[in-house]
């Protein structure tokens, strides 16, 4: 690798390690350099530029678009003019040297035209204050001087690039520009000059902030809006949030992600939050994630639960109303379709807010960068009034046709995008199997088990916590089940997908079983699978985006073998708990099956618990064995192993059997004594 480039990447890792700085995805950084055209032999001046959808705290030299200097300069030349602008994006891939590497971000003239070896472009919460602050200019001048020249608003593009050029050639004393609306560009000989000139930028806005700003830009604490409590406060954002999710979700399924940082409950505790969030975020990469403006609760943190539920159903349907008189306002023969008219973020007096996206990292940036607009309209607030840009250039912007190309560039989605997945006993055995299947298909997956240890091992492994979620929970106890699902809410919005599979099993002759035999296979089989449906159900009515509970029983459930009497009837109770249910939730849209394995004892947390000990000796065969003799009583002489159970669960949960509940699927190789009748 090149040393500049080196530095680049390195450079970009700093810049994008701290949000204040620049947001996941935003921002695009920069350098020159001379390298051999291995064509002609001879120099050739190359930039390399983050390439588009990339992220700076991550960036790899694979995430670089490479482009030559002598043909992307040479773009100026034909530039067709402003209204033709969009045109240049896709000349830049005649610019590009070699193979392999980004594709080149619309910010890319913007660093190829600068006359600076290195460009950092970036979104920094005191950076952008100054940009959308009512009398930007002025300020930047005073706090500046002509060391910083301002940039009025401009669409990012080719015209941007060739505005930023030219100050550059005109105030040859100046380290960056402020942009109208936007964040800041600055420049430098090297690296390091490059990163200490836009981190003298960002630290003198914020200086300037601190020492000439109001302390209370926002107003005043509003009576009885202060924040709830933190157990109140979670408490009833768990309540709150699969409703919203359901909400959010009118138009498209939707993950949702929860904040209570202090930033977001002072916000909204303060008289100007409704004003402020009504005049929506400025900077292109903050609404593009965070809609136009949010939806906000207009009742005190004290108001009843039933209360902000029928008025949050009030505002939404406003909500949606005002969004597509919004797009109508501004739509043209041109216009892509509407996206969707649901809000991706919600705020809630006293509780935070709620985020909402395509998949939980995109729900979590979404809140990120609401954060961010928070803090801007802060510092706006606090030495002038914020003023950001006109809602016709957002709607250009949101709705821009290269933004809708790189949208369709996204790779379809996997089959369980955007679920909520809630697996019990998933700390080992078939539960773990499932949880990763379910995570590798899509979903978001909590990781539910009694073994707080092994729960956070298998969600550590799927991923982090954008994909799955350790839960501790004892499944008898009906107060842990309740505060489970509360957690999976807070963690992922709400829940779509349930698998009752906490188990154990003791074999025992009738007379050798034990009442407290008999009542703990019942309390973790019967009655846990009853108390997790029944937290889950509540949930998923409240969402009302239908959903499926899935319970892995057995074929005990309908074999009868021997010395095994109370797992049996504990799963003959399950068994016949997925066809009340299925009766009973399909007006919901939620969909009640059953799978019936046979014994898997590879992997499983019950046979190595001791059942395998058990059942070897009852069947006369060395515990090493019981697998194999397992799959040669089948019909298909096939050992069952965790993921065979895995793969019914995705099967029944997929979509392909939307119109299938109240079914039990053997799982079991074939055996014939377990055949349903």
């Amino acid at each position: 690798m090149r040393p500049e480039v080196a530095n680049l990447l390195e450079r970009s890792h700093r810049l994008g390690s701290d949000p204040r700085i620049t947001n996941y995805a935003g921002g695009n950084t920069s350098c020159k350099g001379a390298e051999v055209d291995p064509v002609t032999g001879g120099e050739v001046e190359l930039l390399w530029v983050k390439g588009s959808g990339g992220d700076l705290g991550t960036l790899t030299e694979k995430g670089l678009a490479v482009l030559r200097l002598d043909r992307l300069r040479a773009l100026v030349d034909v530039y067709p003019g402003v209204e033709r602008e969009d045109e240049m994006v896709a000349a830049f891939d005649f610019c590009l040297h070699g193979k392999g590497g980004a594709a080149p971000s619309i910010d890319t003239a913007m660093h190829g035209l600068v006359d600076a070896p290195h460009v950092d472009h970036l979104h920094p919460d005191a950076g952008i204050a100054f940009a959308t602050a009512a009398d930007g200019e002025a300020l930047t001048k005073a706090c500046f001087g002509d060391r910083v020249a301002w940039v009025p608003w401009r669409r990012p593009g080719f015209q941007l690039g060739l505005d930023i050029a030219e100050i550059k050639r005109e105030h040859p004393q100046a380290i960056g520009v402020i942009l109208g609306g936007h964040g800041i560009t600055a420049w430098g000989a090297t690296s390091q000059e490059c990163e200490a000139n836009a981190l003298e930028i960002i630290r003198s806005c914020q200086a300037y902030i601190d020492s000439h700003g109001r302390t209370d830009p926002f107003g005043a604490v509003v009576e009885g809006y202060a924040p709830l409590p933190e157990v109140e406060r979670r408490a009833r954002a768990a309540a709150l949030l699969p409703i919203v999710r359901g909400l959010a979700s009118t138009d498209r399924p939707q993950v949702g992600h929860y904040t209570d940082s202090d930033v977001i409950l002072d916000f909204v505790s303060r008289e100007h939050h409704q004003r402020l969030a009504a005049l929506g975020t400025s900077c292109p990469d903050h609404f593009l994630r965070t809609k136009v403006r949010p939806m906000v609760v207009d009742l005190p943190p004290t108001a009843a639960l039933e209360d902000v539920v029928a008025r949050l159903r009030e505002l939404h349907v406003a909500y949606r109303e005002d969004y597509r008189a919004y797009y109508e306002r501004y739509a043209d023969d041109t216009t892509p379709a509407m996206r969707g008219a649901d809000p991706a973020i919600v705020l809630v007096p006293g509780v935070g807010m709620f985020s909402f996206g395509k998949d939980k990292q995109t729900a979590r940036v979404a809140g990120e960068f609401y954060v961010n607009a928070v803090n801007v309209m802060r510092g706006a607030e606090a030495i002038s009034t914020y003023a950001p840009i006109e809602e016709r250039e957002k709607f250009r912007i949101e709705y821009w046709l290269l933004e809708e190309a790189k949208l369709a560039r996204m790779p379809a989605p996997k089959p369980l995008a955007t679920r909520v997945a809630f697996v019990t006993g998933a700390g080992s055995g078939i539960g773990r199997a499932i949880a990763e299947r379910l995570a590798r298909e899509g979903a978001c997956v909590v990781v539910a088990d009694m073994n707080a240890e092994t729960a956070r091992k298998v969600a550590e492994e799927i991923g982090s916590s954008d994909l799955a979620v350790p839960v501790t929970v004892d499944v008898t106890d009906e107060d842990q089940v309740r505060a489970a699902l509360a957690e999976a809410a807070l963690a992922f919005g709400g829940v779509d997908l349930v698998i009752n599979n906490a188990g154990l099993s003791i074999s025992k002759s009738l007379l050798e079983t034990t009442v407290d035999d008999w009542d703990l296979q019942h309390r973790v089989m019967a009655r846990g699978s009853f108390l997790v449906a029944k937290a889950a159900a509540a949930a998923m009515i409240g969402q009302g985006l239908g959903g499926d509970i899935v319970y892995i029983s057995s074929k005990n459930g309908v074999f009868a073998g021997p010395n095994n009497l109370a797992y049996g009837a504990a799963k003959a109770d399950q068994a016949h708990q997925v066809r009340l249910l299925a009766a009973e939730l399909g007006e919901h849209g939620i969909r009640v099956n059953g799978i019936n394995p046979d014994g898997v004892v590879r992997g499983s947390g019950i046979f190595a618990s001791g059942w395998g000990a058990q059942r070897a000796a009852v069947y006369g065969v060395p515990e090493e064995r019981l697998g194999e003799y397992y799959a040669q009583r089948t019909l298909l002489k096939k050992e069952v192993l965790p993921e065979h159970v895995a793969a019914a669960v995705f099967a029944l949960t997929a979509g392909d059997l939307a119109n299938t509940t109240g079914l039990h699927i053997p799982v079991d190789s074939g055996v014939a004594a377990a055949f349903l009748r």
